[in-house]
């Protein structure tokens, strides 16, 4: 395979995007296996109840963000990730034996639906903290595109696995092939961690230390470092304006869904259908267009674009709350997420510093994307309450998007501000600009 045609590569950075995309695709294998079991789980609790869920997983971010700042403290990177990986592997086998037994099966039915949420955000937001700190920002706006295109493979490898293997060992003996997929992940990491001792980001940047030492710190240090940076607090606006307006998409697909099909299986066959369309749009777009389009667009017009996308989709749900409308929109938004917002979302966290990079970006990337998740639930269900209809709904989503296009514009310029300045400047003058930039 040709590498140079596909993705700007280097020489010496060939080892380390193979096991980088090897990473990423075996994560999302993992997490696609689970994912069908976790949808029909909420799907089979009510449509009604779904904010109680989207709750009851932004409860369990709040649980669990301490304690990996706990972590994060204490154990240098060489520990640190393994460690996260095998919890979530002891995890998925402990389920496993869980549901085969058929103890409290309603009740572990509800905690996996909860666990699923939680282990999805969690793994891949420790995934790109990793790779904003082993490759720079010049890096990563070269190879995001590329690698990201490994987890859109992985996506497609696990519901394929999920539709061939279900209905011959049954859903349940799927967890143990996710573990396994796990363990391949925990391999990326250990090499990759030894190729970044032999090939670090070559650009220097603002608290450049791509060390394996502990971060150090306390457990609420994610909560104090965004609250300290007016960067982070308008990435933190960012997502949670995307989080509004997926979710928000989210409850309507289920509603439109639910009412166009009363045979779970003809609804499952649908999401399917949207999982196929959705993974291999988003492969098709990372490989040959994601780095092509931040180049030559800039980083603030690309995470605009998304933004954008939304707007017209939901202008054409206000007008039509139907089938053939929602299908594609939600295909388009998806796929316009994973292949162009995502990576470009990740460079945001490449000026900025190690702490900041681990443990205020896995504050954002679960506590503040699931408490947007929970707090859109409540409101889309407040509305519908109120007797707002999905097409009414639709349209109050456009401020909302024109708001997320200009956070993005300004996140993008901003971004460029900062990555100018940290090579260019050394020493406590460089150190004092950055931190009056940011803060």
């Amino acid at each position: 395979m040709n590498l140079r045609r596909m993705v700007d590569l280097r020489p010496d950075e060939r080892a380390g995007v193979l096991w980088s995309f090897l990473y990423f695709f075996a994560l999302l294998s993992s997490y696609y296996i689970l994912r069908p079991l976790r949808d029909e789980m909420g799907i089979t609790g009510g449509v009604e109840q779904l904010h109680w869920m989207f709750t009851g997983t932004f409860l369990a971010m709040l649980l669990a963000v301490p304690l990996f700042g706990a972590a994060a403290r204490t154990l240098p990177r060489h520990v640190l990730l393994p460690a996260v990986y095998a919890f979530f592997i002891v995890n998925l086998l402990v389920f496993h034996a869980l549901l085969q037994s058929g103890i409290a099966t309603v009740y572990v039915a509800r905690a996996f639906f909860i666990w699923v949420s939680v282990f999805n955000l969690f793994v891949v937001s420790v995934f790109w903290s990793f790779m904003a700190d082993l490759f720079s920002n010049a890096q990563a706006r070269r190879l995001f595109g590329f690698i990201a295109a490994g987890g859109s493979l992985g996506a497609l490898l696990g519901p394929g696995l999920t539709a061939a293997l279900a209905g011959v060992l049954g859903p349940f003996n799927l967890l143990p092939i996710s573990a396994l997929l796990l363990g391949v992940a925990l391999l990326c990491i250990t090499r990759l961690l030894a190729w970044s001792g032999r090939h670090g980001g070559v650009e220097s940047r603002p608290h450049a230390d791509n060390t394996d030492r502990a971060i150090g710190g306390g457990m609420l240090d994610g909560i104090r470092l965004v609250f300290r940076s007016r960067y982070l607090l308008a990435i933190c606006l960012y997502i949670w304006l995307f989080t509004t307006l997926s979710t928000f998409l989210y409850f309507q697909q289920a509603h439109i869904v639910r009412g166009a099909f009363d045979d779970p299986a003809q609804r499952t066959a649908v999401f399917a259908g949207i999982d196929l369309a959705v993974n291999a749009l988003t492969i098709l777009v990372q490989l040959f267009v994601t780095h092509r389009l931040i180049a030559r667009l800039g980083l603030g017009k690309t995470l605009a674009l998304l933004p954008a996308l939304m707007a017209l989709g939901f202008a054409c749900l206000g007008a039509a709350p139907v089938l053939a409308v929602l299908v594609p929109f939600q295909v388009l938004r998806r796929a316009g997420n994973y292949a162009v917002a995502k990576p470009a979302r990740e460079i945001l966290f490449t000026v900025v510093s190690r702490a900041e990079r681990y443990k205020a970006k896995n504050l954002i990337d679960t506590v503040v994307y699931r408490g947007g998740d929970a707090l859109s639930g409540w409101l889309f269900a407040g509305l519908s309450g109120l007797g707002l209809g999905l097409a009414g709904i639709a349209l109050l989503a456009l401020p909302v998007a024109a708001m997320w296009m200009v956070t993005g514009l300004w996140l993008g310029r901003w971004q460029e501000r900062l990555r100018a300045l940290a090579p260019t400047e050394t020493g406590d003058y460089a150190q004092n600009n950055f931190t009056e930039l940011n803060g």
